[in-house]
């Protein structure tokens, strides 16, 4: 399973930019990373500029809405606003654990979630649910995977 559009719309409401049925194969924090079809969330300011995430593959943004959006935002890029990028990595977390507690298929694609920045992570009261969290979505995809072989 993967993160989908339509999984990011049900848990955050405020949103603009294209609607539409496409799928997150990266979520990453750090803009540098090479994110193919990603959703990127800046975490800080050390994780670098919406553009430099768009030129690696991101499709969308979570954003801080206590942060003004870049004016080179194109207008029709998806962008999901939030109070608290940890709780809403939390919520997002949670959404795709929900999906993948389904029905596992051998030819199953599923979602990376590279969170580089552990330090950053650290200083949020939800950092330890974040890190059990995705050892929880790595152990799920391990069986996925041994599935296909």
């Amino acid at each position: 399973m993967v993160l989908t559009y339509q999984d990011l719309a049900e848990v955050f409401s405020e949103k603009q930019g294209v609607q539409g049925d496409f799928a997150f194969y990266t979520v990453t924090d750090m803009a540098g990373d090479i994110q193919p079809k990603g959703l990127f969330i800046p975490i800080s300011e050390n994780s670098g500029s919406l553009s430099e995430a768009i030129a690696q593959g991101a499709i969308a943004v979570l954003w801080d809405k206590r942060n003004k959006l870049p004016n080179y935002t194109p207008n029709h890029f998806p962008v999901f606003f939030t109070d608290d990028s940890g709780d809403a990595i939390v919520q997002i977390l949670t959404r795709y654990i929900e999906k993948l507690d389904g029905e596992a298929t051998a030819k199953m694609e599923t979602t990376n979630f590279k969170f580089s920045n552990k330090k950053l992570l650290n200083k949020n009261n939800e950092s330890y649910d974040i890190a059990v969290m995705l050892k929880k979505i790595i152990e799920k995809q391990e069986k996925i995977h041994e599935g296909r072989g």
